[in-house]
């Protein structure tokens, strides 16, 4: 796993020291480590106000939690903008490296925007991560990023689920954020791959919105009677389907797959409304991001990418 370099090992290779040289003159790595002697502020923002970061939040607080038994004060600010919109999030942006916490941790609408603003916190020597969507390997990540691979195979489990054959739809969520970009490319290339018989026939974004994912089903349903199936590529996609589908009376009749999970996704798994979802780790994103941000002020290496994994969430696995 790659790992940010020590400012103390840089220095000594500078100075043609090899480790046995630099121990044997008395240099003691501990002491490149900062003891923390202040109270941290921490600012999260999200891609938008969205319930699938509520187990983020809980995380993140059970950190900082955590920490203040070991004496560790950390003011956690969540700070997400109400819609999936570019340029409020970088106004965001550029508003939080203005109030210079000691730690941001960024999730990407879009890298295309958002890199500029992010350099310009390591620039002002912020403590920087992003989460939930990367901006690029020059920041260090914490959350899942095999977002193409979930899309092929939930491509996978729809075409098998209604025969190898039909009309489908994606519901694209949010035309620059890249996990959602990734998601529909996997579905699009599998299902051309391996499964020719099954015609997509529709693409709209959702724009991470259930009334909109409502709304753009209903209309979906009407224009295609014969559709088997649906694809909604973020968490709010496959519940605003199930939504439009159950006040068609269609309940159980299309298949519903979705990119993420909700509270309200796993009764309707459990109905049959809903087939499956892909499901992550949220809390662990905000459990660690709080962790690595705390390191990161104590000078501590971290990790480049922090994996926190996924899974194919159907009736099955829910029941188990």
């Amino acid at each position: 796993m790659k790992r940010h370099a020590l400012a103390g090992v840089v220095a000594a290779s500078v100075l043609g020291l090899g480790a046995g040289q630099a121990l044997a003159s008395g240099f003691d790595q501990a002491s490149l480590i900062t003891p923390i002697d202040k109270p941290l502020t921490f600012i999260f923002i999200p891609k938008v106000v969205h319930p699938w970061y509520l187990p983020v939040q809980a995380g993140a607080r059970a950190a900082v939690a955590e920490l203040k038994k070991e004496g560790i004060s950390v003011d956690f600010i969540w700070d997400a903008i109400p819609q999936a919109d570019v340029d409020q999030q970088n106004r965001r942006i550029e508003t939080d490296i203005g109030r210079h916490p000691d730690g941001l941790a960024v999730s990407c609408l879009d890298p295309a925007t958002n890199t500029e603003l992010l350099n310009e916190a390591l620039d002002q020597k912020i403590n920087l991560i992003t989460f939930d969507t990367s901006c690029g390997g020059t920041y260090p990540f914490v959350g899942h990023r095999a977002d193409e691979q979930d899309g092929k195979d939930m491509a996978d489990f729809l075409g098998q689920k209604i025969g190898g054959s039909g009309e489908v739809g994606i519901l694209n969520g949010s035309l620059t954020a890249p996990n959602h970009v990734a998601r529909a490319k996997g579905f699009r290339e599998e299902m051309a791959a391996k499964y020719p018989n099954v015609k997509i026939v529709f693409e709209q974004p959702d724009n991470d919105d259930m009334q909109t994912a409502v709304t753009l089903t209903e209309n979906a349903l009407q224009a295609h009677p014969n559709l088997k199936g649906i694809y909604g590529v973020d968490a709010s996609a496959p519940v605003g389907a199930a939504r439009a589908v159950m006040g068609a009376n269609k309940g159980g009749q299309i298949v519903i797959t979705g990119g993420g999970d909700l509270a309200e996704t796993y009764p309707l798994i459990d109905n049959g409304v809903i087939a499956a979802v892909t499901a992550q780790r949220q809390w662990e994103i905000g459990y660690w991001g709080v962790m690595y941000l705390v390191a990161m002020n104590e000078n501590h290496t971290i990790p480049a990418d922090h994996d926190t994994g996924a899974f194919l969430m159907d009736k099955a696995t829910l029941n188990h």
